[in-house]
């Protein structure tokens, strides 16, 4: 199994794609899982689900939490192998409406939480001279959409990062690599936000006919986690049916 005896961590866990993400790490015999998420409303199915999998309440754009965190979790687990940075929230509004709260809040949880989880994570990984981080971008930050100004900009910024990075984390030969998942529209409970009608307007435009599933996602992630992609960086990937926007 490429994942076996590796540890894990992964942000927004709790639910949705996360969650789908955390359930294949475990099933492809990762050592030990983290599922971290501000809220605890999945963790009970989580801890439920594999006995390598456990739960932990974090905040990831609050950067002295995210530091004990992952300061706990290498003392206790002897280092982390695999980040997932999964963790984003929407705000949606046109952007003469778009509030100061809605644009700093996505920009806090969907960038600066990505940038404070791998400031923490990333060293270690340096030190031991390998490991490998996946981000979680969207199709929004290659294509735009109407009234997602915050949300695009935010992982049009986590593209950015995961270019710089895979550059960074590579010198003096160290093997950490740094890779980017752009989802297009897959079902989740922030999709379930989106107006039947228009949600079926999207649908209309995917050439494979269906909106994606978490699992769909959650395959590349361990893919790119693992040893098997051991000479792919710097790379973003959709995730999208076909969709061109």
């Amino acid at each position: 199994m490429p994942l076996q005896g590796k540890v894990c961590l992964v942000t927004g866990g709790g639910r949705g794609i996360g969650r789908a993400v955390v359930a294949r790490l475990a099933r492809e015999r990762a050592r030990a899982v983290i599922a971290c998420d501000a809220s605890p409303e999945g963790f009970p199915e989580l801890e439920r689900s594999q006995a390598s999998v456990r739960v932990r309440l974090l905040d990831v754009s609050d950067a002295t939490a995210v530091a004990r965190a992952v300061a706990e979790i290498s003392a206790e687990l002897g280092g982390i192998d695999v980040l997932v940075n999964n963790a984003g929230i929407t705000r949606d509004a046109l952007l003469q409406k778009m509030t100061d709260e809605q644009w700093g809040a996505v920009l806090a949880a969907n960038l600066t939480g990505v940038f404070f989880v791998t400031r923490a994570v990333a060293p270690g990984m340096m030190a031991r001279r390998r490991g490998s981080i996946v981000n979680l971008a969207s199709i929004v930050a290659l294509d735009g959409n109407i009234g997602q100004s915050n949300y695009a900009a935010s992982k049009g910024g986590v593209i950015a990062l995961t270019r710089t990075w895979a550059r960074e984390f590579a010198r003096k030969g160290a093997q950490v690599r740094v890779n980017a998942v752009a989802p297009g529209f897959i079902r989740t409970p922030m999709t379930e936000k989106i107006p039947r009608d228009i949600l079926e307007g999207i649908v209309s435009r995917v050439p494979l006919g269906r909106m994606g599933e978490p699992e769909d996602v959650a395959g590349l992630v361990a893919f790119l986690a693992g040893e098997e992609s051991s000479y792919i960086t710097g790379q973003v990937i959709r995730v999208d049916g076909g969709l061109v926007l």
